[in-house]
Order: C-alpha cells, then structure tokens, then sequence
C-alpha cells in the first residue's frame, strides 16, 4: 500500500514538469508568432506553431497524470494508470495535424516566388528560444529520472526536440540574409517534418503499451531471475504489460510435483518480492505447474 501511494506521488510529482512546459512554450509561442508576423518569417512562424501543439500535448500530459492517480473503482479494477498513455496518443494526433498545416503553409511560400529576407530579430528570437528550452530538457529530464515516468521523460525529448527545431530556425533565418531568401520558407519545411516525425513517435510508442507490448530484453532478464529462484524447475510461460509507468508480469512457473501447497505458495512468493523489490515490477502474477 505504502509503495502504491509513493507512486500516486510520482505521478503529482511529475505534474510540475508538465505545468513548467505550458507555462515555457505559452510564453515563447506568443514571442514567436508575433514576432514572426513583424517580421515575415516563415520558419520562426513554424516554430512558433510548434509549440502552440506543445501546449495542447503538455496539456494532455497534465490530465493523463491526474487521471492516472485515481484509485481503482468498479469500472476500473486495475486502478487508471494507461490515462497517461492514452493522453500522449491524443497529443500525438494533435502534433501531427498542425504538422502538415505547417508543411503545407511552407510549401506554398516556397512556390509563391521571390520575397524578401525575414528581418535578423527573428533569429535573436529563435536562439534564444533555444537555450530556454533546453532549460525546459533539463529540468525534466532530471524528474522524470526521479520520478521514473515515462510521460515526463517524453515530455523532456519534445522539450530537447523543440530546442534543436528553434536553432534550426535561427541557422535558417539567418542564412537567408545572405541573398538565399528561400532558405526561410525551407527551414519551415525541416520543422514541419520534425513535428510530424515527433508525433509518429510518440503515437508509435503509445500505440505499442496501449497493444500490450513489452520489452523483448527484459523478458529474457527476468525469465533468468526467476529460473535462480529457489524451487523454480523451470519457466512455462511469462508475459509483460504496462500500466502507465508500471510494469506488470505474468509468469507460469514449474516446481517438484511432490512439493505440498504451501511450499508452492512460498515459492510464488518469493518470486514476487524479488521482482518488485530488485526490479521495481509494479504487479506479478505467478500461476504454479507440477513439472
């Protein structure tokens, strides 16, 4: 009970990192686009779109968190942690429609024919827009790290993402002041393909636990840590599932046929207490076989 609560904790913990993010990216996405309008620039004006989809995916984040702290109920016995995953895959659907905005608004600049360089201030915005958000990484790299949460530790790439989208942008605005004004409208087009390319993999990664899969590696590692348990004959069966951040394992074990019922539970219960004690497993559900 002690360590279920700690985990509802993590998860009101991992809330200040998706709070920090919003606060981040409302701020530098009103900066961008207005200064992006003032001065004619399509890649700041991607960016700044960029992380408009931020807020709304940070957002996302926010309520999975919550949601995932409510205790179990009739409707829902295995408590509500897979909320967090389910919010990144609406985040996901959200990043990727304002991606191919972005590309297409892009792509018809390029083809509109010759403008004008944006103006230098638009890239001032963007490096500093940078170092801001590599701040943002930071800070959330270091929770999700202490918190062990995945969503937050996504939270934390999209943060070093949009760092590297917002040098990008700078790179690109000011490479058109030397006579290439097209190379703007282009940095536009890379940032598009960032947001689309972020939301892939935020939706793959979501998809994957929603579908029940597992670490391929891990279930070799504990089939291995369950074989040294004492009484294991052998492995019948073991699967894994996540839900939300927390690991679940289903394993069927053999044992000596002429073993009595308690010396089989003990045995069972061993097994669960080294994998949550040693490996942090949220859940094991051993199934006991004669050999």
């Amino acid at each position: 009970m002690l360590e279920q609560q700690q985990r509802y904790n993590d998860l009101k913990l991992g809330e200040r990192g998706a709070i920090f993010s919003i606060i981040a990216y409302v701020i530098l996405s009103i900066i961008k686009l207005a200064v992006a309008y003032m001065s004619d620039s399509e890649a700041l004006k991607a960016d700044g779109l960029n992380n408009s989809t931020d807020i709304l995916a940070s957002i996302a984040v926010l309520v999975g968190l919550k949601f995932s702290q409510r205790p179990p109920d009739k409707n829902h016995r295995y408590g509500h942690w897979k909320s967090e995953t389910i919010a990144s895959m609406i985040a996901s659907f959200i990043m990727l429609a304002v991606g191919i905005e972005v590309l297409a608004a892009a792509v018809a600049s390029i083809f509109q024919g010759e403008k004008e360089s944006p103006d230098i201030a638009a890239a001032y915005i963007g490096i500093l827009s940078a170092a801001a958000m590599y701040f943002v990484y930071r800070y959330n790299k270091n929770l999700a790290q202490k918190i062990n949460s995945k969503a937050v530790m996504a939270n934390a790439k999209d943060n070093l993402s949009d760092a590297w989208v917002s040098a990008g942008t700078a790179v690109g605005i000011l490479g058109s002041q030397l006579h290439m004004p097209w190379l703007d409208p282009l940095t536009a087009v890379v940032v598009g393909l960032l947001i689309c390319k972020t939301a892939w993999e935020i939706f793959k990664q979501a998809s994957y636990e929603l579908s029940d899969g597992f670490d391929v590696q891990k279930i070799e590692l504990y089939q291995k840590v369950i074989r040294k348990v004492d009484g294991v004959k052998g492995i019948k069966e073991i699967k894994g599932r996540y839900y939300g951040n927390n690991e679940v394992i289903d394993v069927v074990i053999l044992v000596n046929s002429t073993l009595d019922i308690k010396k089989a539970h003990d045995i069972a219960t061993s097994i669960e207490k080294t994998m949550k004690d040693d490996y942090g497993v949220y859940d094991v559900h051993v199934h006991v076989e004669p050999s």
